[in-house]
């Protein structure tokens, strides 16, 4: 192996010190940036959901009375139409619900 020159050696140790430091100096840049941001208190926007307004809301949803556990939940949403009204309102009429389809 060939003897490196003195002068390219101490290049190369600047060269690595520079980057060093030029690397410590970003991470603490970033530091003091993401510090700075989480003091800052959160912005409240004009019309944005409130929590304590959210929470309230979720907490006295009384607009739908559950009788029971359901087995449909797209009904519930009002995705998909219930089959247990068709079901009921065919007994209530004496009509048995299976027969109106075949007709």
């Amino acid at each position: 192996m060939m003897a490196q020159d003195p002068a390219q050696t101490s290049q190369r140790v600047k060269v690595g010190m520079i980057g060093l430091a030029a690397v410590l100096l970003l991470i603490g840049l970033a530091a003091a940036i993401f510090s700075t941001a989480t003091k800052e208190p959160p912005l409240s926007v004009a019309g944005g959901a409130r929590p304590e307004v959210v929470a309230n809301m979720a907490a006295g949803n009384a607009a739908l009375p559950i009788d029971g556990p359901s087995n449909e939940p797209l009904a519930e949403l009002g995705v998909a139409p219930s089959t247990t009204t068709d079901a009921n309102l065919a007994q209530a009429g004496g009509v048995d619900p299976k027969s109106q389809h075949n007709r």
